[in-house]
């Protein structure tokens, strides 16, 4: 295995990036990521199994995204040697744990190809649990909270996604929502159901300015580039809010991914009508925090088969257009 460091930050930027090579049959070690890993595969065939799943085929284009604290492996095929850009963030001064080796026998079980765009039922639940909280619809919300939780989803997860669903669609719906999952979680325990109660998030919350700037740097990377337009410039106080309370106090949490908090901001704006520039805005945000096109269409078809034909129809005319901006067509 070689490593090329290609680019680092400075602080308060953490982030950095190399490019891995793996000669056929080479991987890695178990290992995790304080702060989560992104793969992109520029060659070759490659593999990636997350601890206690099945071992999954990359192929160039793909990008996978490891969450924070997932113990997991990646290597080249047998058959060829493989490439990837990985890029991952500091947390206090580390970025990577090593563990034990991967045993000799790789488990012979590979996912068929395509498997690694499909959307896991936790990641489904997320969407059907926003959009229900979204549409203030409790006796569905109820149901979608207990399939999530069934899932695998943490009480604390599902409590992080209700939390920052206030920045989209209101305290009052974010509040109501709460309640319902509170009503759930008792629900299940009387019932003698013992549902993870998830983690506290790692990397400590900035204040004051550097919580401000951590911010603007989440935004920009989710965004794209640094936020700035017409309404920005007339009222610069809304992004100042955005920067420090959502990119800054939320997204800077670490105990849900980035790419699930985008999937429970789309589903939430699916199902707002009068919302589709930021619903068209957060599909393209999608795309850039691991998210596939493939993974994006299934959510379209989650949001018509089980929460509402006009969300699913909302958020499928916005990600045809988010794609279609994404390659200049």
């Amino acid at each position: 295995m070689q490593v090329e460091l290609r680019f680092a930050s400075e602080f308060p930027a953490r982030v950095s990036g190399g490019l891995v090579s793996f000669e056929p049959g080479a991987r890695t070690v178990w290992h995790t990521h304080p702060l989560g890993q992104t793969l992109f595969v520029t060659r070759g065939l490659g593999l990636v199994q997350r601890w206690g799943g099945s071992v999954q085929e990359m192929r160039p284009g793909d990008v996978v995204w490891i969450p924070a604290g997932v113990k997991h492996w990646h290597g080249a095929s047998h058959a060829s040697a493989m490439s990837h850009l990985a890029i991952a963030e500091q947390l206090d001064g580390k970025t990577v744990d090593w563990l034990e080796p991967v045993a000799d026998a790789v488990p012979a079980q590979v996912a068929a190809p395509g498997a690694i765009d499909a959307l896991t039922a936790k990641q489904q639940a997320i969407a059907a649990v926003a959009a229900f909280a979204a549409m203030s619809d409790m006796p569905r919300l109820n149901a979608a909270l207990n399939q999530g939780l069934d899932a695998g989803l943490s009480i604390g997860e599902a409590k992080e996604i209700l939390v920052q669903l206030y920045a989209y669609v209101g305290f009052p719906k974010s509040l109501n929502a709460l309640g319902e999952l509170l009503k759930v979680t008792q629900g299940r325990q009387q019932r003698g159901i013992h549902d993870a109660a998830g983690r506290e998030p790692v990397r400590p919350i900035p204040v004051g300015e550097e919580l401000l700037a951590v911010g603007a740097l989440n935004q920009a990377r989710i965004a794209g580039g640094a936020v700035k337009n017409a309404v920005t410039d007339f009222a610069p106080l809304i992004n100042q809010y955005l920067q420090a309370h959502l990119f800054g106090a939320i997204f800077e949490r670490d105990n849900l991914d980035w790419a699930s908090r985008e999937l429970a901001t789309v589903g939430a704006l699916a199902a707002t009508p009068g919302v589709e520039a930021q619903l068209r805005s957060h599909l393209r945000a999608s795309l850039r925090v691991g998210l596939t096109a493939a993974q994006l269409r299934q959510l379209t078809q989650v949001l018509a088969e089980r929460v509402d034909p006009a969300a699913a129809g909302r958020a499928e005319a916005a990600l045809n257009q988010a794609l279609a901006a994404a390659t200049g067509g």
